[in-house]
């Protein structure tokens, strides 16, 4: 019986306190409500204030995302100190202090993406936009999380990162600048004039629309291959991967049709058999017939 009334009695104490603290409990709640609406209308007026400057999408993100955190920190404190008043600022980051401890280890890879998301969008390099190449992922950014970056790869899917492997590792920003330099090989037979075939191929290239001629083409003899003396052709066009490739059909096309007009060959592979000893004409008939 004493244990029933024991228990009793904690429960009564428990309801009665209970009933004490619904006031501070509703007026948490109200004060909750208005945190909420206070960071609505602060994150609009933040996009008001840095709308007017010239300040990269990542970078609003961020100072989107600090405001809407310094307010809801803010009114989570008051609140709590509504329900608890014994609580102070010096408790509270103690606490904290001790939590952020044990939650670190917890969350170590959430906190290390978070802390890369920060960077990343402070750091002036790779925007939303931007056409990246990182770890065997080719695509467009479109959105930077402070945990994870949105990379639309080329053929459509998109590919969710976290901002971790983007920080750590390199990133090769494709489209950085307007134009980037792009390559093709170009091999000719070995009784062609070097020279005149550089000629015909310089001024078939320089002749394209989207090549930019001003920035200059380079023509190489590269290398004697098996059947070929081969060029290496560059030359500037846009920076996106679609220029690129479109740049590349037309330089391909054109300088096939030039050195076809000037009569120079493009070999393909020759084979050529050389026997230690001679061959009858009808012998090789004959090994023709038996080969299977």
């Amino acid at each position: 019986m004493n244990y029933i009334d024991t228990l009793r009695d904690q429960l009564r104490e428990m309801g009665t306190s209970f009933v004490e603290t619904m006031p501070s409990l509703a007026i948490a709640i109200f004060i909750m409500l208005v945190t909420w609406i206070v960071a609505r209308f602060g994150v609009k007026i933040s996009d008001a204030i840095v709308g007017r400057t010239e300040i990269r999408s990542s970078l609003k993100n961020l100072i989107d995302t600090i405001v809407k955190l310094a307010i809801w920190l803010t009114g989570l404190f008051i609140a709590a100190v509504v329900v608890i008043p014994t609580l102070t600022p010096a408790s509270l980051l103690a606490g904290l202090g001790i939590g952020a401890v044990a939650i670190g280890f917890a969350f170590q890879d959430i906190f290390e993406n978070f802390l890369a998301g920060v960077l990343i969008m402070v750091r002036e390099k790779m925007r939303i936009g931007d056409i990246i190449e990182c770890e065997g992922i080719t695509g467009k950014v479109e959105h930077i999380t402070l945990r994870e970056t949105h990379v639309r790869k080329l053929s459509g899917e998109l590919s969710v990162v976290p901002n971790s492997i983007l920080f750590k590792n390199p990133v090769e920003i494709l489209t950085d600048v307007d134009q980037r330099r792009h390559e093709v090989v170009v091999g000719v037979s070995y009784d062609t004039n070097l020279d005149h075939a550089a000629d015909v191929i310089r001024r078939a290239v320089e002749g394209i629309d989207d090549v930019l001629a001003s920035k200059g083409v380079d023509i190489f003899a590269q290398e004697f291959n098996s059947s070929s003396v081969d060029f290496l052709v560059r030359w500037w066009a846009g920076s996106t991967p679609r220029s690129g490739w479109e740049s590349k059909d037309k330089v391909v096309r054109k300088v096939k049709a030039a050195l076809d007009e000037a009569g120079i060959e493009i070999p393909f592979p020759y084979v050529t058999h050389t026997f230690k000893e001679t061959v009858p004409v009808s012998q090789l008939g004959d090994t023709g017939k038996r080969a299977p």
